[in-house]
């Protein structure tokens, strides 16, 4: 399978997600294995192929990374998804492999086999409990429940980025942040580790930082800061002055929460600046024409601080373009 365009309207809080199953064995003791269901956005997939044939890796770093093949004057690394996640893989028919393209980096995962596409809401997907997090090694972003199963939602972000260092959040140490006045942003994202990453960061250079873990949540808060500014007299700009949102989160996803803001006569004056790995080349026409002021792919944080500032002060915000 290839990924053809996505055929979603921009801001309707819809997503498509493959969903795949890995098979294990059971646990010691009992007979059998289990199968668990999974998903991934369709819009990080480039296509779905056979197993190819691997090379080794020198200085691999952890031994979920089986080696790497070419596709296409390619060299991707292949990453066996059940050892990443802890388990004891079992193969009841030819694995597939999902070649994946976010951050600017292609990576392939090793699955059990894929089913299909399924068009979702947002509004389906669960924050996972403490449970599935520990049991996940904090690599599960949502939860969602299709056909009488339970799918996970894997945060393939964190785990590319935990194999990879280098692809960590950082701020550019030669700015000289120092000049800066104060500002204020609230910050919409699902991963708690970048949400702290980005509070940190932000703090750093020079702003105060208000974090929610979905668009609703971020939505909701904007709305009581709108009416607490009407009720006292004073400017949605005296309590936030920026909004900091990433793509994929569960409840509201930060195109609806964009195009939100955007639609509202007194919130649309506020600089709407999206963080996502979702950034490229293909899709930022779906943060256009919701009206984002910016879109930067993670994990530039130097310039998502340097542009909120710069917004800011000159003022300047964009509107939904008409016709959308």
């Amino acid at each position: 399978m290839s990924q053809t365009n996505i055929l979603l309207e921009s801001g309707t809080n819809e997503l498509e997600i493959v969903e795949f199953y890995l098979d294990e064995r059971s646990t010691e003791g009992t007979s059998g294995s289990y199968r668990g269901f999974y998903g991934v956005n369709v819009a990080k997939v480039l296509e779905i192929i056979r197993a190819p044939k691997i090379t080794g890796m020198p200085e691999v770093q952890h031994p979920s990374v089986l080696g790497a093949f070419n596709q296409r004057s390619h060299v991707i690394p292949l990453v066996d998804l059940s050892m990443w996640l802890g388990k004891d893989r079992t193969e009841k028919e030819p694995p597939k492999v999902i070649v994946t393209e976010f951050n600017n980096v292609t990576t392939a995962f090793l699955v059990s086999g894929v089913n299909r596409i399924h068009r979702i809401s947002w509004e389906e997907v669960e924050p996972p409990n403490a449970y599935v997090q520990s049991m996940s090694g904090n690599s599960v972003t949502g939860v969602v429940k299709l056909e009488g199963r339970i799918i996970f939602i894997l945060d393939l972000e964190k785990i590319v980025a935990d194999l990879n260092p280098s692809l960590a959040l950082r701020l550019d140490e030669s700015v000289d942040w120092a000049a800066n006045n104060r500002y204020r942003a609230l910050v919409a994202d699902d991963s708690t580790l970048i949400r702290e990453m980005l509070k940190d960061l932000l703090e750093k250079a020079n702003f105060d930082v208000e974090t929610h873990n979905n668009g609703k949540s971020a939505w909701e808060r904007l709305v009581e800061l709108k009416g607490k500014a009407e009720e006292q007299g004073a400017r949605i700009n005296d309590y936030v002055q920026v909004v900091v949102s990433d793509i994929e989160m569960p409840q509201m996803d930060g195109h609806n929460l964009t195009r939100r803001i955007k639609e509202d006569p007194v919130l649309k004056q506020l600089p709407v600046l999206l963080f996502s790995s979702l950034i490229t080349d293909k899709l930022r026409h779906k943060g256009d024409a919701v009206g984002a002021d910016e879109q930067i792919s993670k994990p530039e944080v130097t310039f998502l601080a340097q542009r909120a500032i710069s917004l800011i002060e000159s003022g300047q915000v964009r509107e939904i373009p008409k016709g959308d």
